[in-house]
């Protein structure tokens, strides 16, 4: 299909440049139009109408996420997760997900560091049901709420903590990497699943105190997409969120970023073939200035085939199985990281050291503008498909929403990355990653910790 008809089909009102040899050189532009308006008790609600199918996404964010809570209670946002599709005032347990499948729709829901989120996409004639659903559990839930259920539920997020983390191969590692980047007491310290000790001590008093204290409509907002209109969804909105009451206003986000004085080194051993080497510096937060400069250092050296460590580890000395970089960005602080895993035979000092290397390169002479032109196109290609449904959608204007205060942020975005140069690029390499304190850790095969990387005497 032609692209210019697969972007209407998405409901996407796109304007595309006549197709010539150097397609960069003309801007797309993506226009996500959506209305806005906030409750009496605080429910900030964003509207985008697309009538291109008879379908509507509704999606909530509570602002609340792992970085909001308190030494030994870690992974009560995520347990909370679990707890909102156990039944509420109206609703019985379980009884979320059979009214909505049986709508022929599909949910979910997701936790991460900032913010914990539920969704679901139903036709477009079940929208009032959707709502009811979504406010009965906001409103409600602690009329349904019981020890059974938190007994239950905990089990299941502890055997999850076992599944992914604790029996999954490198599972520890992420855990690892922000106890060590991240100091006790900031948010991205402890992990989102929790630790196995908070989960057991969690009582059912500290979990009701939670609910009461983050999810209430004054820290939350919602966006309804889809086949819809900003009066009807206005009508529903009122009916059946305005009588919830607000709570007490949350503290304002702000950036706490960190800084290491020196390098630090671990080595975990885990039930791995592969050894694996992670590189991490503590670098800047979403929105910052240079965020977009090293989210494109982070394509350049490490992002698909064409990336600079792929092409040097993987293809050409054939030295490694998997060569990564990228920028983490979240609200508060964000990391740069490398990811190799070595190949039999290759150690991981020998990885470090070139990992180094190319680092030092990109920072004396900088990016090819070749390497810009793929990082720019691939970033804008990646715009256009996270928001190719009415999900997608739905959830990037309540990023938007939550973190800027305004939801048609889809242009500025793309701006960012336009704008950003090959001297950017070069910047942020010395700037923070080059020569900088940074997290080593070697993740090695039991009994083997002779393969984890050395401290090299002076870095490339």
């Amino acid at each position: 299909m032609h692209l210019r008809r697969l972007l209407a089909v998405a409901g996407l009102f796109v304007v595309l440049p006549p197709l010539r040899p150097s397609l960069t050189a003309q801007a797309q532009a993506l226009r996500v139009p959506a209305d806005t308006f906030t409750l009496s008790n605080g429910l900030k609600v964003v509207v985008h109408e697309d009538h291109s199918a008879p379908l509507v996404a509704v999606n909530v964010w509570y602002h609340v996420g792992s970085g909001r809570e308190v030494e030994g209670r870690s992974g009560f946002a995520h347990l909370f997760e679990h707890m909102m599709f156990q039944g509420s005032q109206n609703v019985k347990k379980a009884e979320h997900f059979s009214i909505v499948q049986e709508a022929g729709g599909t949910l979910n829901g997701s936790t991460n560091s900032d913010r914990t989120n539920y969704y679901e996409e139903v036709p477009s004639n079940y929208l009032e049901r959707a709502l009811w659903l979504e406010a009965d559990r906001m409103g409600y839930l602690l009329d349904a709420f019981s020890q059974d259920k938190l007994d239950n539920q905990r089990d299941v997020v502890k055997n999850e903590r076992r599944q992914n983390y604790e029996n999954a191969p490198y599972g520890l590692s992420s855990i690892r990497i922000g106890e060590m980047l991240y100091p006790k007491g900031h948010p991205y310290h402890a992990p989102t699943i929790g630790y196995q000790q908070d989960l057991t001590a969690a009582a059912a008093g500290d979990v009701e105190g939670f609910f009461r204290e983050w999810y209430v409509p004054n820290n939350a907002s919602l966006v309804v997409a889809g086949d819809v209109t900003t009066a009807e969804v206005r009508r529903l909105v009122t009916k059946y969120f305005g009588p919830i009451p607000s709570g007490e206003a949350a503290p304002p986000v702000a950036p706490i970023p960190v800084k290491l004085d020196a390098d630090k080194r671990d080595v975990m051993e885990d039930r791995v073939t592969l050894a694996r080497l992670s590189l991490v510096w503590p670098t800047v937060e979403r929105w910052h200035a240079d965020d977009v400069a090293l989210d494109i250092l982070g394509s350049i050296l490490g992002q698909g085939r064409s990336s600079r460590l792929y092409q040097r580890l993987v293809y050409k000395e054939q030295a490694a199985q998997s060569a990564s970089a990228s920028q983490g960005s979240r609200p508060q602080a964000g990391q740069f990281s490398v990811t190799v895993s070595a190949r039999e035979g290759t150690s991981l000092s020998q990885m470090e050291r070139e990992v180094y290397e190319e680092i030092a390169r990109i920072a004396k002479d900088g990016p090819t503008e070749d390497e810009m032109t793929r990082a720019r196109n691939g970033n804008e290609a990646q715009a256009v498909f996270q928001i190719q449904t009415l999900l997608g959608k739905a959830d990037r204007l309540n990023q938007y929403v939550t973190e800027r205060g305004t939801p048609d942020l889809f242009n500025v975005d793309l701006a960012r990355y336009r704008a950003a140069t090959a001297a950017d690029v070069r910047r942020v390499a010395q700037t923070y990653i080059h020569n900088r304190p940074h997290i080593v850790l070697s993740v090695v095969p039991n009994g083997r910790r002779e393969l984890a990387a050395q401290a090299p005497e002076v870095h490339p």
